[in-house]
């Protein structure tokens, strides 16, 4: 017959990890955010036909 381990985290160690998943959150959301804010900074930059070269409007522009 097997036994099953009664095994519990240490106390507090469930609130530290989900403290450390919101740190990873929020630091992955401002990545995310600083990179979509650089590439519409750079597609900003290009003309209108550039822009239909890529398949790209202005108002898509401001979606990205």
């Amino acid at each position: 017959m097997a036994t099953a381990a009664n095994i519990h985290a240490p106390l507090g160690a469930v609130t530290v990890l989900h403290v450390v998943d919101a740190f990873i959150t929020a630091k992955n959301s401002i990545l995310a955010w600083n990179e979509a804010r650089v590439t519409r900074k750079e597609l900003s930059k290009l003309t209108d036909a550039q822009l239909d070269d890529i398949g790209l409007t202005r108002s898509d522009v401001a979606r990205i």
